[in-house]
């Protein structure tokens, strides 16, 4: 079965801010919940260990309420690596949900494509974004990953499944999750992506990238900068 790009209510820019933010809050307590931020930790471990650096710039794409970039501040901390870390969203109550959650980043509101081409970054990263965009603007978004990291790249996003769906079904109402989220989840399940989708759209790109399945239901699409 194709990607099935219904409409998610988040997408709608007529959305209060109250209603964006409490969907903020659930969607960080379903990451938490399935480990969300784990295979980008990896990533980073991987990256660090392999390049040799004690300091790396980071901007993550579709940054959302900020969970992943204050995940990033911790796993800084521990490893003693300075992380100057950027958070990009086209939403103007992103920055500021993330701001009141703690974040400690700098923060770009704007389009992505609308990014400066010398704006560059040590490691770009994209988690749960990608789905979002329809197969020619991924096409698009894997050159704009690949033009805007210095280093590496990664994109997490989700597995087309039966049973994702029906977990993310039945977990949002069982949770009473607002029902943005209750909406949302499950669409986005079936806007996500099989590795035949990965493999056809970095074709398209005319990149070359590592296409890796991680648990619960993921996959973590990486390469290196231009």
């Amino acid at each position: 079965m194709p990607r099935v790009m219904a409409d998610e209510i988040m997408d709608d820019p007529a959305q209060s801010e109250a209603d964006f933010s409490a969907a903020l809050d659930g969607l960080e307590t379903l990451n938490r919940l399935t480990f969300a931020q784990a295979p980008l930790l990896r990533f980073l471990d991987r990256v660090v260990r392999e390049e040799g650096l004690r300091s790396l710039s980071l901007l993550d794409v579709g940054a959302g309420g900020g969970d992943a970039l204050r995940a990033v501040a911790r796993w800084g901390a521990r490893r003693g690596i300075a992380v100057e870390a950027w958070g990009l969203d086209r939403s103007p109550w992103a920055g500021r949900h993330a701001m009141a959650r703690g974040t400690q980043a700098g923060w770009i509101t704007a389009d992505l494509f609308d990014l400066p081409a010398e704006r560059r970054f040590d490691v770009v990263t994209c988690g749960l974004f990608a789905h979002h965009l329809p197969d020619p603007e991924l096409v698009r978004f894997l050159r704009w990953m690949q033009a805007h990291a210095r280093r590496r790249w990664l994109i997490l996003d989700l597995h087309r499944h039966w049973i994702p769906w029906c977990a993310v079904w039945a977990g949002t109402r069982l949770m009473r999750m607002h029902p943005m989220v209750i909406h949302d989840g499950p669409v986005s399940i079936n806007r996500g992506f099989k590795r035949e989708d990965w493999t056809r759209l970095l074709a398209e790109a005319g990149i070359e990238a590592e296409i890796r399945w991680v648990a619960p239901f993921r996959w973590a699409v990486s390469g290196r900068g231009a």
